[in-house]
């Protein structure tokens, strides 16, 4: 019945025999104000916090706007078209993940969401095993958890992983990892940590945020047990994300929030709650339109993959160089080679992160991150001490006239650091 189902075959553009065009952002073309008063094109280098929206994710909500209704119980037109419309969008997000057909799907509001969903929904005594270098959504929620060091190579985590589980007290385990770095953005060998935690009668649950806006992910393939991600790291900026995975254990827990739609009958002395997990953690008026807006990135990205990985590579090739030749910037990464995606933080000696990040944005209209990026211990490890850093990450939207940008004017700053013998960073 739905209307509102994105319509894939309009998000392939074509010219000419089998030339693809990359999907576009909204926002492209913003100018932003200098100091001085001028306005320059804005070069956005923060995709990894939250990636501009998709003119294909603003498309389909824009026509699911004149239908938009309440979901699942409403008998009017536009709730059954809503409905049809927020269930084809679960469908589609399953589809993106390559998760098997009765997988749970759950629409959280962000990836932390989903990982405190996860944790809430665990069963009581599980022993959780997360490595230190993971974003706090990861490394925060869990009631019970051992903390892994950084590891030296991606075959020490999995070493590292292996004896952790091996020696975890008997009851449900889980391994908690990354796909892809926040702060450095190295793939991390999901596959591998897999086969491990299921050796060891232990689950997994992967932390896609990072990953999902830049490489295809096929759960199924991989052996993963849950998956969290965001839509605004995915190009769909309307406040939802999504867990996906293995249903039992969210079937058996009490609800993440009580309240409309998580219960199946309620009486003066007894609840009974949704059997599905879906529903039983979903209570609420869901985010319709974050959901519908979820499920148009997916399908938008899905056609692009060869495209956009060769794309981010240039600009990663690009940045890397170009950063390793400038004077007092070093790169911080964690195993120094092998796989990433368009991530890379990096400290300039001399200048505090935060006044990099307000040059930058002030002096030559680019937008990066500075801090510890929610990763406080892991970029305590990177840094051998306290410390921030500067984050320039990329995606759709990004040209190599960004990249340029960037490293010329950390050229010029680091230039001007050199030229003044008696130059101090301003207060903090």
């Amino acid at each position: 019945m739905s209307t509102l189902a994105p319509v894939r075959s309009s998000h392939t553009v074509t010219h000419g025999p089998g030339v693809r065009v990359r999907p576009k952002v909204i926002g492209a073309d913003a100018l932003v104000p200098l100091d001085d008063g001028r306005r320059v094109p804005y070069a956005n280098l923060d995709y990894a916090a939250s990636a501009p929206c998709l003119e294909a994710v603003h498309e389909a909500v824009t026509r699911a706007l004149p239908y938009y209704s309440s979901v699942h119980r409403g008998a009017g037109y536009p709730s059954q078209v809503t409905t049809d419309a927020y269930e084809e969008a679960r469908d589609t997000v399953r589809e993106f993940l390559g998760a098997w057909r009765r997988a749970a799907v759950v629409f959280t509001r962000n990836t932390t969401d989903a990982m405190n969903l996860l944790a809430h929904a665990a069963p009581r005594g599980t022993t959780v095993v997360v490595f230190e270098t993971e974003h706090h959504a990861s490394l925060l929620p869990w009631r019970r958890a051992v903390r892994l060091p950084a590891p030296a190579t991606p075959a020490e985590a999995i070493t590292l992983a292996d004896q952790a589980l091996a020696d975890a007290p008997c009851g449900p385990r889980l391994l908690v990892v990354t796909a892809a770095s926040n702060v450095t953005g190295e793939l991390w060998p999901i596959r591998e940590l897999a086969k491990v935690a299921h050796r060891h009668g232990a689950r997994i649950a992967v932390d896609a945020a990072q990953l999902v806006p830049h490489r295809p992910l096929d759960m199924s393939e991989l052996g993963l047990d849950y998956v969290a991600f965001s839509g605004h790291k995915l190009y769909a900026p309307f406040g939802a994300g999504a867990l996906a995975g293995r249903s039992d254990w969210l079937r058996a827990a009490d609800p993440y929030l009580k309240g409309g739609g998580a219960s199946a009958s309620v009486t003066a002395s007894r609840t009974r709650w949704a059997s599905a997990a879906e529903q039983r953690h979903e209570a609420g008026t869901p985010n319709v339109l974050g959901a519908i807006a979820l499920a148009a990135a997916c399908d938008a990205l899905v056609p692009h993959w060869d495209a956009l990985a060769a794309h981010e590579e240039r600009l990663l090739n690009r940045l890397r160089s170009g950063l390793a030749a400038i004077p007092r910037v070093r790169e911080l990464t964690l195993w120094g080679r092998g796989a990433r995606v368009g991530i890379v933080s990096f400290t300039v000696d001399g200048l505090p992160a935060r006044e990099v990040a307000l040059a930058l944005s002030g002096r030559h209209g680019i937008g990066v991150r500075d801090g510890k990026f929610c990763a406080h211990p892991f970029v305590r490890h990177l840094l051998s001490g306290d410390g921030t850093a500067v984050r320039a990450s990329f995606g759709v939207g990004t040209t190599e006239e960004h990249i340029d940008r960037l490293l010329a004017a950390l050229t010029r700053l680091t230039g001007e650091l050199a030229d003044s013998d008696d130059w101090s960073p301003s207060p903090m």
